[in-house]
């Protein structure tokens, strides 16, 4: 019966088995993953005015995307396996903090990774409160948060791509 509660609140994402343990094993792999992300900041400025004007002002393209990708499913993979599946952070935190700091990346990349980890406190510290002694997974408590947000995002640049 506990490892099938561990399971669930691991698909629905908790962090009330994280230990400091797990933290010290994740860490090297978020180092590695934020900094080669950090220093792909300009070249992620640059594929945001398409890929041929990013060829055409000298990114390699296809070495670019697949860094993109091989450090982005690195710092995915060790934040699934640390806390769970949390929804709509990832989708929710980089809109938000685009709409109040702009398009660049060398300051959206660092202001998402702190603003999704203080919305994770956040909604942690919500989900073990609201309904002691009992915790409602973060997953659910994250989706309820993120859920309307995007859904007025989706509304909203819909709107305005109309006008």
């Amino acid at each position: 019966e506990s490892e099938l509660q561990s399971l669930v609140f691991w698909q629905m994402g908790s962090l009330a088995h994280a230990r400091w343990n797990d933290v010290a094993a994740v860490a090297p792999v978020f180092l590695v993953g934020l900094l080669a992300l950090w220093r792909l900041a300009t070249p992620l400025d640059m594929l945001a005015l398409g890929e041929r004007q990013a060829r055409h002002i000298g990114l390699d393209v296809p070495r670019t995307r697949l860094l993109l990708v091989v450090f982005s499913a690195l710092l995915v993979g060790a934040a699934v396996a640390f806390a769970g599946s949390i929804g709509f952070v990832g989708l929710v935190v980089p809109h938000l903090v685009r709409m109040l700091a702009g398009p660049g990346h060398r300051w959206l990349l660092p202001l998402s990774g702190v603003t999704g980890a203080l919305l994770i406190v956040v909604a942690d510290t919500a989900a073990r409160t609201l309904d002691p002694p009992s915790e409602i997974p973060l997953g659910l408590f994250s989706a309820a948060l993120g859920a309307p947000f995007f859904l007025w995002l989706v509304l909203h640049r819909r709107g305005r791509g109309a006008a």
